[in-house]
């Protein structure tokens, strides 16, 4: 199913600017996650752990859930689909992933923000560099995936561009009138 050209545009800016949100929100989150593991300085570490609170369940995870939502309506509204290109089907599936380990990680960083703000010295929290670093890899790969759009149909895109073609013959060859 196709969309018309304007609310395709429509669908694909909203999908471009959540995600691209969402790579500058992680962006900002591992700053944040860097200046919790390494400063010295108390209240800082204890800011910077509720700040990642903050980001993580207003800003990141929002964007993450829409970014994965208007993904899915993009793709079954434009001829690239969901499951015809490998590029797409491996997009899905990473920014699927990210999106879980993210929402699994929002109680760990919620405890570590609640750990935080009561305990007297915050600078013995692990933080979460790892998953963020990580995120931040998995999001760039998407990144480059959407921007390269590597070649290569799944077998169910390859079956389709076949029914396609068998219908744009019968088409072309049928009587008119």
């Amino acid at each position: 199913m196709t969309v018309p050209p304007r609310l395709r545009r429509v669908v694909l800016t909203t999908h471009i600017a959540t995600s691209v949100g969402w790579l500058g929100a992680v962006l900002a989150y591992l700053a944040l996650d860097v200046t919790a593991v390494t400063s010295q300085d108390v209240q800082k570490v204890r800011a910077a752990y509720m700040a990642m609170e903050v980001m993580v369940l207003y800003v990141i995870a929002p964007l993450a859930l829409a970014s994965v939502l208007i993904g899915i309506v993009n793709a079954l509204g434009t001829s690239w689909g969901l499951f015809r290109h490998y590029w797409v089907l491996v997009k899905l599936l990473l920014t699927i992933f990210a999106t879980a380990v993210l929402l699994i990680q929002t109680r760990t960083v919620s405890y570590l923000a609640e750990t935080a703000a009561s305990s007297a010295d915050p600078g013995e929290l692990p933080g979460t560099l790892l998953h963020s670093a990580g995120g931040l890899v998995v999001l760039l790969i998407i990144v480059v995936l959407s921007v390269f759009k590597p070649r290569g149909l799944t077998r169910y895109g390859w079956r389709k561009q076949q029914e396609e073609r068998r219908q744009q013959r019968g088409q072309r060859t049928a009587p008119v009138g």
